[in-house]
């Protein structure tokens, strides 16, 4: 957040200054827009006061507080004043911004004003550069309902600043207003703005809020418009293994493998899938492959156990079904010496050296069974 931040703060320096020169008519105006080009070229505070006093010194009768060539110079400063001297340096009293604020309220309903939106404009943005700075210390201090406060508020004075949604998103979030933040995070969602993260911060509220399907549909909205991002297929491809979708998962698997070519959980979930779709070539040559990327992941090693055995039941092929049955003791017992205390995996093994008349290896199971089962 810290970089985008700056984002907004650079365009408004870089625009500081430049409206203003573009329409001084008088000596005295121009005294105001003199300092504040002069603080532009050399950042010392002291112009903005010059600035400020100057302009001070120009609205000083009724007449002159409804002056619009005046009052709008007043806005650039005072806004260019809240906006850069955050730590208040200058010793300006606490209602300033508050005034500030209400003096830019008032010139934007004025009928006149569209003669000088440009520099309206700007002293909107500093305002909005203002409160974005106040929602980033709520942020910082864990404030988070005020954090919105102030972000919705530069939302106002910066319309078109589209990042501002972000901030709004994320701090509606932390604050538990999951159904906010969420919908601010999919007006993200658009060729324009759309970034991996703001898809995966949608799909985990969407996720909290037990709305799968909705998380979805933002995955695949992201993955449209990011196609290249690995990431988002691995989000979508979690949440298809976790539902047991496997018709869903099995069209994602090429892509993520290819994508993550030496991630073994993935090569697992791939295997995974195959195996519930009872296509078991190409199960087996994954779960080889999750093992040899990871040779102390359990679930693999059991997986491939599991499926020699069902391999072994559905053949009728005797001397393939004993082969089978001889490769899932191997993976078995693999599988048993990483989890030695799992009840489950010593009756498959008991189960398997029953059928292949291994008496040695039965009876050191069936003696562990007791120790677990008594």
């Amino acid at each position: 957040m810290k970089l985008l931040s700056r984002k907004i703060i650079f365009l408004v320096l870089l625009g500081l200054f430049t409206a203003p020169l573009a329409f001084g008519q008088t000596e005295a105006l121009k005294v105001v827009v003199n300092n504040l080009a002069y603080y532009r070229q050399k950042g010392e505070l002291k112009y903005l006061t010059n600035a400020k006093k100057s302009v001070d010194s120009l609205i000083k009768t009724r007449k002159d507080s409804s002056n619009l060539d005046k009052n709008i110079y007043k806005a650039i400063v005072y806004s260019s004043i809240a906006y850069i001297d955050s730590t208040n340096k200058l010793g300006n009293p606490p209602d300033f911004f508050d005034k500030t604020v209400n003096l830019i309220d008032r010139l934007s309903k004025n009928k006149k004003i569209y003669r000088y939106q440009t520099e309206l404009d700007f002293s909107k943005r500093c305002l909005a550069n203002v409160y974005i700075r106040n929602g980033f210390d709520d942020v910082r201090h864990l404030n988070f309902n005020n954090a919105v406060t102030n972000f919705e508020k530069a939302q106002q004075y910066a319309p078109k600043f589209g990042q501002v949604n972000t901030y709004i998103a994320y701090a509606n979030a932390r604050a538990g207003h999951l159904q906010k933040a969420v919908k601010y995070y999919e007006t993200l969602l658009t060729a324009d703005s759309v970034k991996a993260e703001y898809v995966l911060a949608a799909t985990n509220i969407y996720k909290t809020m037990g709305d799968t399907s909705e998380a979805l549909d933002v995955l695949k909205k992201g993955r449209h418009l990011l196609s290249a991002d690995k990431g988002l297929l691995l989000e979508e491809a979690n949440i298809y293994n976790n539902q047991n979708n496997y018709k869903d998962l099995e069209p994602l698997l090429k892509d993520l493998i290819d994508a993550y070519s030496t991630d073994a959980n993935v090569f697992y979930i791939a295997a995974n899938c195959y195996d519930h779709l009872e296509k078991y070539d190409r199960a087996e040559s994954l779960y080889l492959r999750a093992i040899e990327l990871n040779s102390t992941s359990y679930e693999p090693v059991f997986n491939l156990g599991l499926l020699y055995m069902k391999q072994s039941a559905k053949t009728k092929n005797k001397e393939e079904a004993d082969k089978n049955l001889s490769r899932a003791g191997l993976w078995l017992q693999k599988a048993y010496e990483m989890s030695p205390k799992n009840v489950k995996l010593l009756k498959l093994l008991q189960l398997v050296y029953t059928k292949t008349g291994n008496d040695d290896q039965l009876n050191k199971i069936n003696y562990n069974l007791q120790q677990f089962t008594n």
